[in-house]
């Protein structure tokens, strides 16, 4: 009888002692890219070994450049886009949420997701694409672990420098080369405000760049750019 609850105890502890033990690791990681700057992601790592398994010698487009090199349209037209409240809250923007989901729930679909710019982070640096209440759970831990550990300038820099836009390219300075042969110091307000518009979907928009959707929506976002409040400098 002994024996058995030595083992339930175990059965119980172990699986908790693992997920704190995670939780530590996604702590210190994100401890050391305050400074330091990330060569890879789990998002990007998902996709070379996608594309690799049609092309073994393919590569992804990436290349880092710091905050200051990369044009200020880009970041207006970024918050403009995804995420107007991100110098605001605090990782998670609860009445964006509440909307997305009231706007889902009446169209019968998923059509909104209501996620802030750490957010989108804390998915691509870590987790999957994968849709589960789980792994939303921890994407609300690591949005809260990156505010916490991150200045919003710091976050939207790393932000700007990894997230998907295209069929293999990540980060601004890759797909202002891929779409428009310039440097993503070099964006101007409607090349910035076409890129903002195809984050949702970057894989779809590369190789539908006509879609009127794009351009319609390019349109909108131009509009609403200079409104757009960039988060402050480095004290």
């Amino acid at each position: 009888m002994k024996f058995v609850r030595k083992l339930l105890l175990w059965i119980i502890l172990l699986p908790i002692a693992c997920v704190l033990l995670l939780q530590a690791y996604f702590f210190v990681q994100i401890w050391w890219w305050t400074d330091h700057n990330p060569v890879s992601t789990s998002f990007m790592r998902q996709q070379l070994s996608i594309l690799r398994e049609k092309n073994p010698d393919a590569q992804l487009q990436f290349k880092w450049v710091p905050y200051n090199r990369i044009s200020n349209n880009l970041k207006r037209a970024i918050i403009a886009s995804e995420d107007s409240n991100f110098s605001e809250h605090d990782g998670v923007d609860w009445d964006a949420l509440q909307k997305a989901y009231e706007k889902n729930e009446k169209k019968g679909k998923v059509v909104a997701g209501g996620s802030t710019i750490t957010q989108q982070l804390a998915k691509n640096l870590f987790l999957s694409g994968e849709r589960s209440y789980l792994r939303k759970g921890q994407e609300f831990i690591i949005t809260y672990m990156l505010e916490f550990l991150m200045d919003k300038q710091r976050i939207f820099e790393i932000y700007l420098n990894v997230v998907e836009w295209g069929n293999g390219v990540f980060g601004a300075e890759a797909a202002a080369q891929h779409y428009y042969r310039t440097s993503a110091a070099g964006l101007g307000p409607e090349q910035a405000a076409r890129l903002a518009v195809m984050l949702p979907r970057p894989r779809f928009y590369d190789k539908n760049r006509g879609s009127g959707y794009l351009a319609a929506r390019t349109g909108l976002i131009l509009r609403r750019m200079n409104a757009a409040t960039l988060p402050p400098a480095h004290p």
